[in-house]
């Protein structure tokens, strides 16, 4: 099972920790592939735009090409997360009869203006559905390197590339739990700390501080 994580070089923790809370919990190997700059150099051509909070704001699109297109799903995750759960429990999701990619339908409304290290906070339709991603790469075509070099950050976050005759798959609130934005939770199955993670200063002593600080002594 192939998991691409996005990578930023500000966060290299956050990428640590969260690859180590996957590999120790499944139940299958799995394949962590960081979706760094500098391995899709010659392939993501664009300049980064001053609403890109992360470096890989938009590079997440490329998991269908990287996977050639294949039948077997692939995941996408921001670094920010942290995993409590057997990942490959998200194959159960593919069904029969796939969607190009499903995701967690958030429905809410940014409780603050920024968020972590202090980037602006931009709310739009659909926001944070793209942080965690199950991909059907087959399905996904329309995500070509010139479609993803060149289309707007909204049609990608808002898969405006999802073909006409497919939908969006629902993926249960447990799989993508907004820290901060929900209430604490310690049945989450991946926390994601998208206001700010432990690692950061001001958020030492977020909710959830405590599983991820247990977490990042095991690789200390």
């Amino acid at each position: 099972m192939r998991i691409f994580i996005g990578y930023d070089s500000k966060e290299p923790q956050a990428f640590a920790t969260l690859a180590h809370s996957i590999y120790t919990r499944a139940s299958q190997p799995v394949s962590i592939i960081p979706l760094t700059l500098d391995s899709l150099k010659g392939i993501y051509t664009r300049t980064r735009s001053p609403l890109e909070s992360t470096e890989f704001s938009l590079t997440r699109f490329l998991v269908p090409y990287l996977c050639g297109y294949g039948n077997y799903p692939a995941v996408f995750m921001d670094c920010d997360m942290l995993c409590k759960t057997d990942i490959c429990e998200l194959l159960q999701y593919v069904g029969e009869h796939p969607s190009p990619v499903s995701c967690v339908q958030h429905q809410y409304h940014p409780k603050t203006t920024v968020k972590m290290d202090e980037q602006t906070q931009t709310p739009y339709a659909k926001k944070n559905w793209s942080s965690l991603m199950l991909f059907y790469p087959a399905l996904c075509k329309k995500l070509t390197l010139d479609y993803v070099n060149t289309a707007s950050g909204l049609q990608l976050h808002q898969f405006k590339w999802i073909p006409p005759h497919h939908h969006i798959g629902k993926l249960p609130l447990e799989w993508n739990w907004l820290v901060g934005e929900y209430p604490k939770n310690d049945n989450a199955k991946i926390l994601h700390y998208t206001l700010g993670g432990p690692w950061l200063h001001p958020y030492r002593n977020t909710d959830h501080a405590d599983d991820w600080f247990n977490v990042h002594k095991e690789i200390c």
